[in-house]
């Protein structure tokens, strides 16, 4: 295929817009699958992905249409909606000369199409604005198209209207893919160039690469190298997605496809890297992709230690193939061995530990979610901590400093109030207010991560009845005034209980912990204190009471001085144990603590 004839897009949206029903679409009026064929979310193969009716991966597929006698092959390449999937479409665009922006015309533009249309604009991508959903009853395509102008400079004659259930205007987008989405630069003459921008791990195949190729040829059969890792590898299979896997015997500079190569270390292939021929290697790597930064941990346990191992061999094909997650061992006494896990964002969370729970069957526990915290310390060195148990001795810290998100929230007129209230309840410095139209508003804060990943997303979408959208990005850290706050049971300190707290809200949230604890705890037979702690200063207390075994049940009458006795023994008996005795605290106790941080 020559690149003239090469169109490469993406289809990009806030999330639940259209963005899969018009990639089904497009395939369907191609002849890329047939009526037979085709059914709703073509491209979303994931259980989950269908369940929630959104899309986690991207997935890229080669569409062959006829135009004019002139053949043209349409990359394609649907992305996820979702904030916290964010990097996914980063590397989708990056693959891309093209974007469709697309806009439901009941709903307008949300937070998350800003978001995207600034990345496709930040790739120098051409966009072609699309207004979906105009076959609805509530649909306003008018006020819909002078959003669009209003807020990234689209005329209304500019904005193509469809319906992507239906069909209506499928094929006038199709036409303006064809003539407004430039071809792929690249010469296929030159030295191989292939860009990794996806990989998955396939248990009979090996890793299966994804690549576009940007200069060049790729042959099957030819030896390749890896630039970052300088491994070579014999290249079996070549094909691809069309939408399912089709083997061809070459691909060349502008194609988009993948690569079977009996790659079975996990560790040997890095998103974002250069593929080239191993006996004419190119010396120019190509630019690849911003690393990541996980800015939510959580710790993930077996709830059966013995698999741990198979825990491990999960987290590995899952990092493989989503390489914004990261993981590293560690070791907590309530849950036994696990792994500190880094993600995006909290759906990104739930989404990975469902993954894991599904596709690899293991029974996990997860711990309550926190941020990265940078800590500036005496000797002028500052150090980044993800967990509250790796916080040094306080009297060596000089300062805190929080990860400070930007948020704007995308909201009827009639709910600014609520919102700007939660906001300040959160700690949210007021940025500015932007008007989309006269009954919708965008409103910016600055917000500190820690409260952002807690509740905010859903007490928006109570605030104003689900039609609330935000979207943020990470700005940098800010100094704040934080303590770690300790656990005592019985005076021992319990580390897998220990958090993170603003000190203004630090004794509120201590005494709910150890009243939580004071239930979760059982009895026994000494009494139990059960504190919580910021340094050496007590914040809140709770008892619990010793059980009491009646020792004068078999004395009735007589001399009192004999039941006295009794209970003196008794108490000598009980001052002693609690001196030597040890309290064991359930599994059951530190997940209802965690449950407590999670509401």
């Amino acid at each position: 295929m020559r690149p003239e004839n090469i169109r490469n897009f993406s289809i990009v949206a806030h999330i639940d817009h259209g963005k899969s029903t018009l990639a089904d679409r497009i395939l369907l009026q191609t002849g890329a699958i047939s009526e037979r064929e085709f059914r709703d979310q073509v491209l979303d193969d994931m259980d989950l992905e269908r369940e929630r009716g959104i899309t986690i991966k991207a997935r890229a597929v080669a569409i062959r249409y006829q135009r004019d006698n002139e053949e043209y092959e349409l990359n394609l390449i649907d992305t996820p909606g979702h904030v916290d999937f964010h990097y996914e479409v980063s590397r989708s665009l990056a693959a891309c000369e093209g974007a469709l922006l697309l806009v439901d015309a009941t709903q307008g533009v949300q937070a998350q199409t800003v978001a995207n249309a600034y990345l496709a604009l930040d790739g120098d991508l051409a966009i072609i604005p699309v207004v979906n959903k105009i076959d609805m009853a509530a649909a306003r395509p008018e006020e819909v198209a002078e959003e669009m102008d209003s807020t990234f400079g689209f005329t209304p004659e500019e904005c193509l209207p469809c319906s992507a259930k239906t069909g209506m205007g499928v094929d006038r987008i199709i036409d303006a893919i064809i003539e407004q989405v430039p071809p792929p630069p690249g010469n296929p003459d030159d030295k191989l160039r292939a860009l990794i921008f996806d990989s998955h791990f396939d248990e009979f195949r090996g890793v299966i690469i994804y690549v576009r190729l940007i200069d060049g040829e790729l042959r099957k059969g030819q030896r390749v190298k890896m630039l970052s890792t300088n491994a070579t590898y014999d290249v079996t299979e070549l094909g691809q997605f069309r939408p399912q896997r089709r083997a061809v015997d070459s691909l060349s500079a502008g194609q988009v496809g993948y690569v079977i190569a009996s790659i079975k270390d996990l560790r040997d292939i890095h998103i974002g890297d250069t593929v080239t021929d191993a006996a004419n290697p190119s010396a120019d790597r190509l630019p690849g992709y911003e690393e990541p930064k996980p800015m939510v941990y959580c710790g993930i346990f077996p709830t059966d230690n013995d698999d741990y191992d198979d825990l491990r061999q999960a987290l590995l094909k899952l990092s493989l193939n989503d390489s914004s997650f990261s993981f590293e061992p560690e070791s907590n006494e309530g849950l036994g061995f696990g792994f500190r896990c880094g993600f995006l964002g909290m759906l990104h969370m739930e989404i990975i530990a469902q993954r894991l729970e599904r596709e690899e069957d293991i029974d996990l526990v997860q711990t309550a979610p926190s941020v990265t915290y940078e800590l500036g310390l005496r000797d002028e060195t500052t150090i980044s901590i993800n967990s509250p148990d790796k916080v040094p001795d306080p009297s060596t810290i000089e300062s805190w400093s929080e990860p400070i998100a930007k948020v704007s929230f995308i909201t009827p007129s009639d709910s600014i109030g609520p919102i700007m209230q939660l906001c300040q309840d959160r700690r949210g410095k007021y940025l500015r207010t932007e008007y989309l139209s006269q009954s919708r508003t965008i409103l910016v804060y600055e917000l500190p991560l820690a409260e952002l990943i807690v509740d905010v997303y859903d007490r928006l979408k109570s605030i104003t009845r689900g039609y609330g959208t935000l979207d943020y990005e990470i700005i940098g850290f800010q100094k704040a005034d934080l303590v770690k706050m300790d656990v005592m049971v019985a005076s021992e300190k319990v580390d897998a209980l220990s958090t993170i707290v603003h000190r203004e809200f630090a004794m509120k949230r201590g005494r709910r912990l150890v009243q939580k604890l004071k239930q979760e705890i059982e009895r026994h037979m000494f009494p139990i204190a059960v504190q919580a702690a910021i340094g050496g200063k007590i914040i809140a207390r709770e008892t619990i009471s010793a059980l009491r075994k009646n020792v004068t049940a078999k004395c009735y009458g007589g001399d009192i001085s004999r039941k006295r006795k009794l209970l003196e023994k008794q108490k000598e008996g009980k001052k002693r144990m609690k001196q030597f005795g040890r309290v064991e605290i359930p599994q059951k106790a530190f997940l209802a603590v965690l449950q407590m941080e999670s509401e």
